[in-house]
Formats: C-alpha cells, sequence, structure tokens
C-alpha cells in the first residue's frame, strides 16, 4: 500500500463482470476472490491475479439508475460502475457491502462543505463552500473544517436527504443535502458536494441508513398533521388546538409515534420531539401537500 494508505476492510466474496465495455456480458460466471477496501481503493484478488481500482474510478448508481442487464436485475449483490464496465461484489460477511464500499470510499476524503445551509428552515444567506475533511466512525459523522473547527453528528440524526445540480464555486456540481439536528438540538442543513464519486457515495450511504431504519407504517391524516406541526415548531403543550382536536387524541397519537420510532419522549405526559426519523416523515408528508 501507499503511504498514508489505510486498510478498512478484508474479506472473502464473489465478483463478476454484468456489463463489459457497454455490453452485457452472457454466460458470466461468479468468481471467489479476497476483497480488500482501503481508503484509496478497492481489490480484487484471485488466484489469477487482482484488480487494484482507485475509488475515483467508481461510481456508486443512484437508485433511480438501471445499469443491470435484465437477468441481474434481481442480485441483491452491490452494483459498482466502473467507466463502461459494471461489476457485482458480493461479500460474504456483510449483509450490504455496498454501505462498507461508500464507507470506506469516503474515509478521510476531502470534500465540499457548506455548514449550516439552513438553520431551522432559514436560508443562511453567509454560508460558504469550503474544504472539510469526511469521515465517520463509531456511527458519528466528523467533518474537520477549517481554523480547526470541528462539527459532529450521529450518522442516525441524519432525517432527508435530497441532491440538486447547483453551483459550487462557479461550477456545475451535484450538492447532496443533509437535514440533522445541531449541538443546540435545532433542525440544521448541511450540503456536500465534491467530485462526482463523493456525492453519489454519501448519497447512497445516507439513503442506506434511513432505509435501515424506516418502518412500513401509514399515518392516518391526522398524524401527519401532528408530525407536520412539530416539524413546523409548534409547542406539544399547543398541539391540541392547533390541529382541532382534544388533549387525550394527542396524547394517543404522540403513544403511536413512540412505537413507530418518529419522535423521542421528553416528559411523562403531552411533551415529545421529532427524531430523525421523525422529520424524515413530516417532510415526506409536506411534500406530498
Amino acid at each position: 500500500m501507499s503511504e498514508g494508505e489505510q486498510k478498512l476492510l478484508d474479506t472473502s466474496g464473489d465478483f463478476l463482470y454484468a456489463v463489459r465495455d457497454g455490453d452485457p456480458v452472457e454466460d458470466t460466471d461468479w468468481r471467489s476472490c479476497r476483497i480488500v477496501l482501503t481508503n484509496e481503493r478497492l481489490v480484487l484478488s484471485t488466484s489469477g491475479g487482482k484488480q487494484a481500482i482507485p475509488h475515483s474510478k467508481i461510481s456508486v448508481p443512484s437508485d433511480d439508475e438501471s445499469v443491470l442487464p435484465e437477468t441481474f436485475e434481481d442480485e441483491p449483490a452491490t452494483a459498482l460502475r466502473i467507466g463502461s464496465n459494471v461489476i457485482l461484489v458480493d461479500a460474504q460477511q456483510f449483509d450490504d457491502f455496498g454501505k462498507e464500499y461508500c464507507r470506506a470510499a469516503l474515509h478521510d476524503e476531502v470534500i465540499l462543505v457548506k455548514y449550516p445551509a439552513i438553520v431551522g428552515g432559514v436560508v443562511q444567506e453567509d454560508a460558504e463552500w469550503s474544504k472539510a475533511r469526511f469521515r465517520l466512525g463509531d456511527d458519528r459523522i466528523t467533518l474537520g473544517l477549517p481554523d480547526n473547527e470541528t462539527v459532529s453528528f450521529p450518522i442516525e440524526d441524519v432525517g432527508t436527504i435530497e441532491t440538486a445540480t447547483q453551483q459550487v464555486m462557479g461550477e456545475s456540481h451535484r450538492v447532496v443535502q443533509v437535514e440533522h439536528t445541531d449541538a443546540q438540538d435545532r433542525s440544521v442543513e448541511t450540503h456536500f458536494s465534491g467530485m462526482e464519486w463523493h456525492s453519489r457515495a454519501l448519497s447512497s450511504l445516507l439513503r442506506t441508513v434511513i432505509e435501515e431504519r424506516g418502518d412500513d407504517y401509514e399515518l392516518t391524516p391526522l398524524e401527519n398533521q401532528v408530525l407536520m406541526a412539530l416539524y413546523s415548531g409548534v409547542s406539544p403543550f399547543e398541539m391540541a388546538d392547533f390541529v382541532g382536536t382534544d388533549i387525550e387524541k394527542v396524547e394517543e397519537i404522540y403513544g403511536k409515534l413512540l412505537e413507530v420510532g418518529a419522535v423521542d419522549k421528553v416528559r411523562e405526559r403531552t411533551e415529545v420531539t421529532l427524531n430523525a426519523e421523525g422529520r424524515n416523515l413530516a417532510s415526506e408528508a409536506m411534500n406530498e401537500q
């Protein structure tokens, strides 16, 4: 390994080429391999040799991209695009190799960050893009900003993820807009950008976290109103009057939201606070209005 390169994962698995030079590969077979992930590259080693692929050459397909031939679309393995090729990688000891790949690809990378871009729904006009060193360890995202400033928050505290194309330092880039809470328990947005593969890896990583946390529970219209009101800053003690129902019904809704993991209890009665899952549900409800 090169100086400064860190080995982050070393396991056994299998891989195959689903697309080579832009064309689907027919009659392809899985090949057993040793899978090594460092902060610089993915290495696939077989008895016949090894392929070392820098992260900068690898793109993580987004959810709405169709990069696999129909014969492979139901494969649970992780698809990675390398130029005009697409490979599937299956690491035997990991249920979701894609999550581990994105974590390694972003480890100690210098990316572009605007923090905080939005606070409590208000755009921060004076916020500027700056370089930051990204690290995800112990389930916390830590950003090393200029002037020795550090921003850190639990990855489980991420509520919503949006992507957009914006002007970043005079150039058009993909921007990942991440909602979470800060040290003052305010809902804020941090915007991330950089190289295309940085944005794709980060978006894929955080969407996986949200999907793992998600639930299939269908909210009622009144539960949606309560969530959106909490999201907008309405006090839990004023909720009954705000949504036009009685206190007992509101407390019943709080109990249901606690069950589905959308709020955290602050006090024994009537007071709750939205958590990351609740903010995500509230945002989805608002978008449907």
